[in-house]
């Protein structure tokens, strides 16, 4: 349990942001803490959708439990909807190894084409070898799966662009 907890200080600790959520699992123990959320920040550590001006939130981050969410405004332009086509982007929640798939040789979580619904796991990230689901804040069709298998990301990075309008 020590060598879980200096894992967590250390994740913790190389994030730009305080952590909202730390959710640790070892064996069928589940340990899950949760802050209250900073201003401009989901409860999941995502970015709200913020209008240009700077006002008030005008959508809110992905739903508890997610470890990804969407990002838009001068503060993060590589994240969020594409007002031109009205896609939205599953983002990494931090700095990690992107994997498509639970373990090598299995068939990814999804695939272009595939519908995703809340809360439907889409990924996993690694860090510091600890492993992360990243799970769909919104529902619709996969449009394109942004970064290959096993590849570095940094935060907040598109790793999957939705097409919410495409639910059936």
């Amino acid at each position: 349990m020590e060598a879980v907890c200096r894992a967590v200080r250390e994740l913790a600790g190389a994030s730009p942001l305080p952590p909202t959520r730390i959710r640790l699992q070892h064996g069928r123990t589940t340990v899950e803490i949760e802050w209250p959320a900073v201003e401009g920040l989901a409860l999941d550590g995502a970015a709200r959708l913020l209008p240009p001006s700077g006002g008030q939130p005008a959508a809110a981050g992905p739903a508890a439990g997610s470890a990804s969410g969407p990002v838009t405004g001068p503060a993060a332009p590589a994240a969020g909807t594409e007002p031109e086509t009205g896609l939205r982007y599953i983002c990494a929640s931090m700095v990690g190894t992107f994997y498509h798939a639970s373990e090598p040789g299995s068939p990814p979580f999804v695939s272009v084409g595939d519908l995703v619904r809340p809360g439907q796991t889409v990924g996993v990230l690694e860090v510091m070898k600890m492993m992360s689901t990243i799970e769909a804040e919104i529902g619709g069709r996969v449009v394109e799966v942004l970064v290959p298998n096993a590849s570095s990301v940094e935060y907040q990075q598109r790793l999957i662009a939705v097409d919410p309008l495409a639910e059936e």
